[in-house]
């Protein structure tokens, strides 16, 4: 018998951006306490001392007799049992690095849709392999889910993956509102994959609208985007999945096509004419597209999947590859 929360478990959160921001306000909307890792000083003491976060989703007011934020991450630890991992991939190590405190009775759920660079590891296998955590005591919430929408309340569709169906539905019913739907998965592998992965396609839509192309040929690549994501994910962990589902295409399509997505941008920046370099400079939030293309690009080394569309996005941002040539290479593969 795997590791049970309890139904009392009580929230902390690691990270203070939009979807950091945003998850908070939704736990807090159903009465749910949470502690709150920020280590950002202008956002900590905001938060404190106006229940606003000063930099991200300012708009939303906190109810802060449900917060308690601190800088203190062992603070955090020791006074939750499920532990909301919101941080840029990235930074994660950063994140962690001060951590004292034993992660043995927690439940670690990611929220973080990236991979960290040089590990060349998920979020979930990060923990796994550097906190010595069985898979009954990691998981993650996934799916289309711009925080600017979810913090606005307009109706959103989550899946949280984890391998006991009962821990899944207590985490999820602490999110569970009139505008927030949720989902439950036990393929843990396959979502967080394809959450890490859509990004790097999104990136590819944004550097097709930079360069030029329309609605049609867009259509055309995202739909190569489904396939190809499907095609690594199967062949790298074989499971039953339905990869049509809202975590898997939903998350796809929404990154490809709103507004709202920074991996779209940073292509569309790239496309327009902007170096790599400067486009990401120009970036005011990570876009994890960024570093998945590098990842994925040596994840696939061992699986040999045929991956045309990551490995032009690779190209361009690693190998400073023509974006008009290689865009025009690809359209001939399609």
């Amino acid at each position: 018998m795997g590791y049970k929360l309890k139904n009392d478990a009580r929230f902390g959160v690691i990270g203070y951006g939009s979807w950091a921001t945003a998850l908070v306000y939704a736990l807090q909307r159903n009465g749910q306490h949470i502690w709150w890792h920020i280590r950002n000083q202008e956002v900590l003491e905001s938060i404190q001392t106006e229940g606003r976060n000063a930099k991200y989703l300012n708009d939303i007011e906190f109810d802060n007799t449900l917060i308690d934020a601190t800088p203190d991450l062992n603070e955090v630890v020791e006074n939750s049992d499920i532990i909301i991992v919101a941080a840029p991939s990235a930074y994660l190590k950063d994140f962690m690095k001060d951590l004292t405190a034993p992660l043995d009775d927690k439940f670690i759920l990611s929220a973080t849709k990236g991979i960290i660079p040089d590990d060349y590891k998920t979020i979930t296998e990060y923990f796994r392999d550097t906190y010595g955590l069985g898979y009954d005591h990691l998981g993650l919430i996934s799916g289309p889910s711009h925080a600017e929408e979810v913090s606005r309340n307009k109706l959103s569709y989550l899946t949280v993956a984890c391998t006991d169906r009962e821990n899944g539905e207590l985490i999820g019913s602490r999110f569970c509102t009139s505008t927030m739907k949720i989902r439950y998965s036990a393929d843990i592998y396959g979502i967080e994959y394809a959450g890490i992965l859509k990004n790097i396609y999104a990136l590819a839509g944004g550097l097709a609208v930079g360069l030029g192309y329309g609605d049609n040929f867009r259509a055309v690549l995202t739909a190569a985007g489904a396939a190809e994501m499907t095609r690594f994910i199967q062949e790298s962990y074989p499971f039953e999945r339905n990869t049509m589902d809202s975590a898997y295409l939903g998350d796809l399509l929404v990154t490809s096509y709103s507004n709202f997505s920074r991996n779209r941008r940073l292509g569309q920046l790239i496309g327009h004419g902007c170096t790599v370099k400067s486009a990401l400079n120009e970036m005011t939030m990570i876009a994890e597209g960024y570093f998945a293309a590098e990842c994925i690009k040596h994840i696939n080394e061992r699986h040999g999947v045929e991956m045309p569309i990551a490995d032009m996005v690779y190209d361009i941002l690693y190998k400073r590859a023509n974006p008009r040539r290689r865009m025009k290479e690809l359209t001939d593969r399609l």
